[in-house]
């Protein structure tokens, strides 16, 4: 049971603080409320830590970690397609098809909760500094929630480009007052909350056993390296990256799979992930996450929804014999993970697949329940982020090392698959690893995120027969347009939308 997911369960009075806290303070709320009172919160350490778990907490819901989420990476993408029944959830049909407008409640739900997380970072960071307590802590959480605002946007700027920054708690007036800023402006905010954050964040073997699992040094360089990458910053991307890589915290676990079982929750490849944990009756749920729930199989024995599936463009994509494939789609007539039984027909849903990573055995309570840690950040996306840098910067004989790196662990003892790669050209280089970190990350939620940075999101999606891929306009998702009612419109809508 992961004990940091734990001690994220906050106490009854501490839920209705934070849900005071969070109805007056969250970006573009629907009703600010009048009076603030958070600044009666913050009096000792302990409160310094439970705000800072408020932060973490919000990785867990449904808005950051749920449906639209996983329609706004993997199902958008050439990864996955809808899954489920096909009259279920018709908006998450419309993001495959990119047919969506800015209406689709998919864009509002994770920009309501990335700016949530904004939102209780910006309280923690604006009043932990305020509080008598021991530095060096004081110190750490604040670097903490800086790397967690940092991710927030991070997620939203590759989403929808320009974007309000707030770096401070908002009073009533000022909610609905905010503009959109460059993205140039966002990122340079991104960067600087991370390089602060790296100042005073330990290393992952520097913190206890309790606290595995919060921000480290090496989350941050990691966050910092796909910063650079976004940037096409190469060269700061590498510096980053090999920091990470010789600093000896991290590891390519020797079996794949269990990066993505219960045995690999913040294990030697783990640079970063959220961790959620299923209690039973009478607390069921503050620590779990719908993330396990919408993407399990759907009917007994895990009564999961089915969404997410992977798609046949990315069945069809490994090369022969990678045993990745195996790992990240279950078929029916499958066994499961844990050997209990096997995946059962639902005559409901066509072309019936799964995305094995999101699987969890049994757990107390239901569905929702999920106690799956959601992986953010691996070192095997570290090792694969160094090559690419390193053959941008013309150095293809040290991108080799890393790349052949990951393709080793995956095809283990069989020497008959997943050969070294060994050309030095440029060109092919880089569509050797392009191609190695889909089949990596598949199902991880970084494929469009890399399709965007890559500039083939058009290209990949229209090969598909997406046919109505816009280029220069679905490279970006629309503000949503309650956002844009709501603001009397100055928050400007993205091109074509």
């Amino acid at each position: 049971m992961n004990r940091l997911a734990r001690s994220f369960i906050p106490s009854l009075l501490l839920l209705s603080t934070l849900a005071v806290l969070s109805c007056q303070k969250d970006f573009l709320d629907r009703k600010p409320l009048g009076q603030l009172t958070y600044e009666n919160f913050f009096q000792n350490a302990e409160q310094a830590i439970q705000a800072t778990n408020a932060v973490y907490n919000q990785f867990r819901s449904w808005d950051c970690v749920g449906l639209p989420y996983l329609g706004c990476t993997d199902i958008i993408s050439d990864d996955a397609d809808k899954g489920s029944t096909p009259n279920d959830a018709p908006y998450m049909l419309e993001l495959d098809s990119f047919t969506f407008d800015a209406t689709n409640i998919a864009f509002a739900s994770v920009w309501r909760g990335y700016f949530r997380v904004v939102a209780r970072a910006n309280i923690a960071i604006s009043e932990i500094p305020n509080i008598d307590m021991d530095a060096a802590l004081r110190a750490r959480l604040v670097g903490e929630c800086k790397f967690l605002r940092a991710y927030a946007y991070l997620l939203l700027v590759q989403w929808f480009g320009d974007l309000p920054l707030i770096t401070r708690p908002l009073t009533g007036d000022e909610y609905y007052a905010q503009e959109r800023q460059p993205k140039a402006v966002i990122y340079d905010q991104i960067e600087r909350d991370l390089l602060e954050a790296l100042e005073v964040l330990p290393e992952k073997s520097q913190y206890a056993a309790a606290d595995l699992g919060r921000a480290t040094k090496g989350a941050a360089r990691g966050l910092l390296t796909k910063l650079y990458m976004v940037k096409k910053d190469f060269a700061k991307a590498e510096q980053y990256a090999l920091e990470v890589i010789n600093s000896g915290q991290y590891s390519l676990l020797p079996r794949y799979s269990d990066n993505f079982l219960p045995v690999g929750e913040n294990g030697a490849e783990s640079v970063f992930e959220i961790g959620c944990v299923a209690l039973p009756a009478p607390i069921a749920g503050p620590g779990a996450s719908p993330y396990n729930m919408i993407q399990g199989v759907r009917g007994v024995p895990n009564l999961g929804w089915g969404f997410n599936r992977p798609s046949d463009n990315l069945v069809a994509s490994y090369e022969p014999g990678d045993p990745r494939r195996e790992a990240t789609v279950i078929y029916v007539g499958e066994v499961l993970p844990d050997g209990s039984t096997i995946v059962q027909d639902n005559p409901e849903i066509i072309n019936e697949r799964y995305n094995q990573k999101a699987w969890v055995p049994a757990h107390p309570g239901l569905q929702d329940n999920g106690p799956g840690n959601i992986r953010i950040l691996r070192y095997a996306d570290i090792l694969l982020l160094a090559a690419e840098a390193l053959n941008e910067n013309g150095k293809a004989s040290q991108a080799l090392q890393y790349l052949n790196q990951v393709r080793k662990r995956a095809r283990g003892t069989n020497n008959f698959i997943l050969p070294d790669v060994t050309t030095t050209d440029q060109a092919q280089l880089r569509e050797r690893i392009y191609r190695e970190r889909r089949a990596e990350l598949a199902m991880e939620q970084h494929r469009w995120f890399d399709l965007l940075r890559w500039g083939r999101a058009a290209s990949v999606m229209q090969a598909l027969g997406k046919q109505f891929f816009v280029p220069g306009k679905h490279e970006l998702l629309p503000i949503p347009q309650s956002e844009i009612d709501l603001t009397e419109g100055r928050m400007r809508q993205n091109p074509g939308y």
